[in-house]
C-alpha cells in the first residue's frame, strides 16, 4: 500500500476534540474493549430503558453524544458545521430502527423527505439516507423476495412501501440530493435490490442520485454488481453504489445453519476484503455510468481507493467518488481525506434516545466483534493525547 500513511496523522484527526471530549472518546473505547462489559452494559440498558428509569441523561452524555449528533436534525447542526469547517460532509441518517406500523413507516418517510429539505439548502449535507425496513416490514420484504403469493393486505402494504421510495426518491432528485439506501439482511434483500434498481431506472436518467448499497461480505455482489451495470447500459440509465463490508455477518450464518442453507457470506476475513477492493477496481474502471459510495473503515481499502484514483488521473475530489465512515468512529481516516481534499462524508445517527439505543448497542457489539477496530481507536486516541501532552 501507499508509504505516505497519512492516517497515521492525529492532530489531523482530532482536531475537533478538545482535551475532554478526547478523554471521553478513550473511556468510551476503553470500556467497548471489554466484552463481558459490553454483555452486562447492554442488558442493564435495555432493562432502564424498558423501566423508564431516569438513565437518558447519562446516556446522552456518554455514548449518544459520541456517536449521534442529536436528537432531531436541527439539533445536528453544530457538529454539521463543525465538521464541514475540516472538509468534512455529513449524511444525517436517522437511526430509529424495529419499527412495524404502517404510521411509523409514514412517520419515517416524513422525517426523510424533510431531511431532503434540510439539506438541499446546506452544501454540508449532500447526501440522504434510508433503510428499507424503514419504510416497510422486513417479512413484508422477505415474502415477495420469495415470490410468495400476497394477501390483499399486503399488496396494499406494498404498494405503500413502493409508493415512499418514489417519494423519497423524486424529492431527493428534484432537489439534486444524493440518496443512499442501506442493505440489510440477505432474507429481504432481494425484494429492496429490485425496487431500487427502478427507482434507478426512473431517477438516475442524467446522473446518480439514487444509490444502493452493496455488502461486499456476501460472495455473490460483484456477480450482481457486473449484472446491474449490463442492466443499466442497457437501459441508459446512470448506477450509485455505496459500498459496505457488511453488518449482520453473525446473524446471517447462525440462520443459514439453523435452516440449512450455505451462507451467503464470504468463506473469511480475506475473501471478504479481496470482495470489496475487486469493487472498487470495477467501479473505478467503469466511472463512465456509475458513482461510488465507499463507506469503510479499513485503512488498506482506503489507501487502495486513492491509488486508483491517482493512476486513473482523477481529481482528489471528484464528484463521482466519495468516502465515508461513522461518525463517533475512524476520524483518523475521515478527517486526513478531507485534509487532502477528498470527497468524504460522516454517517451522523440522530433520532430520540430511546428509539436510537438498538443502533448504539448494535454499535457497541460490533465494535467487540470486529478484529483489532477497537484496539486501533484506542491507540490512536493514546498518541493524541501524549502528543498534546509534550506541547
Amino acid at each position: 500500500m501507499s508509504t505516505d500513511r497519512i492516517f497515521d496523522n492525529t492532530e489531523i484527526a482530532f482536531s475537533l476534540k478538545n482535551d475532554s471530549e478526547l478523554e471521553r472518546a478513550y473511556f468510551l473505547f476503553k470500556m467497548i474493549s471489554i466484552q463481558p462489559l459490553v454483555r452486562i452494559g447492554t442488558a442493564a440498558t435495555n432493562f432502564a430503558i424498558k423501566a423508564n428509569l431516569p438513565i437518558e441523561g447519562l446516556i446522552r452524555s456518554t455514548v449518544f453524544d459520541h456517536f449521534c449528533g442529536g436528537v432531531n436534525e436541527e439539533d445536528c447542526l453544530p457538529v454539521i458545521d463543525k465538521m464541514y469547517l475540516k472538509g468534512v460532509s455529513s449524511v444525517l441518517d436517522y437511526s430509529v430502527e424495529g419499527k412495524e406500523s404502517e404510521k411509523e413507516f409514514d412517520s419515517a418517510t416524513n422525517t426523510i423527505l424533510k431531511i431532503i429539505d434540510f439539506a438541499k439548502d446546506i452544501d454540508a449535507i449532500p447526501i440522504a439516507v434510508f433503510k428499507p425496513t424503514g419504510f416497510g416490514r422486513l417479512d413484508l420484504y422477505e415474502k415477495i423476495g420469495s415470490r410468495e403469493a400476497l394477501t390483499k393486505k399486503e399488496q396494499e402494504e406494498w404498494a405503500n412501501v413502493v409508493n415512499r421510495f418514489d417519494v423519497v426518491c423524486k424529492k431527493a432528485k428534484d432537489n439534486d440530493v444524493a440518496v443512499l439506501i442501506d442493505a440489510e439482511e440477505s432474507w429481504m434483500q432481494g425484494a429492496a435490490d429490485e425496487l431500487v434498481t427502478k427507482m434507478m431506472q426512473k431517477y438516475n436518467t442524467e446522473k446518480p442520485i439514487v444509490y444502493n448499497t452493496l455488502q461486499m461480505y456476501r460472495h455473490d455482489r460483484l456477480t450482481f454488481l457486473e449484472n446491474e451495470h449490463q442492466k443499466a447500459k442497457k437501459g441508459n440509465y446512470f448506477l450509485g453504489y455505496k459500498l459496505v463490508r457488511g453488518a449482520y455477518m453473525e446473524k446471517e450464518n447462525d440462520r443459514a445453519d439453523e435452516k440449512g442453507y450455505k451462507s451467503p457470506i464470504c468463506i473469511n476475513k480475506e475473501a471478504t476484503d479481496e470482495n470489496f477492493d475487486k469493487a472498487l477496481l470495477y467501479m473505478i474502471e467503469n466511472l463512465d455510468c456509475m458513482s461510488l459510495f465507499a463507506g469503510t473503515h479499513n485503512e488498506n481499502s482506503s489507501y487502495l481507493l486513492m491509488q486508483l484514483m491517482a493512476s486513473n488521473n482523477l481529481k482528489n475530489n471528484d464528484s463521482r467518488i466519495w468516502f465515508g465512515q461513522l461518525y463517533g468512529m475512524s476520524d483518523h481516516i475521515s478527517f486526513n481525506l478531507a485534509d487532502k481534499g477528498y470527497n468524504v462524508a460522516k454517517y451522523i445517527p440522530f433520532g430520540p434516545v430511546k428509539d436510537v439505543m438498538p443502533y448504539l448497542i448494535r454499535r457497541a457489539e460490533e465494535n467487540t466483534s470486529v478484529a483489532g477496530q477497537t484496539g486501533r481507536e484506542l491507540s490512536l486516541l493514546t498518541k493524541e493525547k501524549k502528543r498534546r501532552k509534550t506541547l
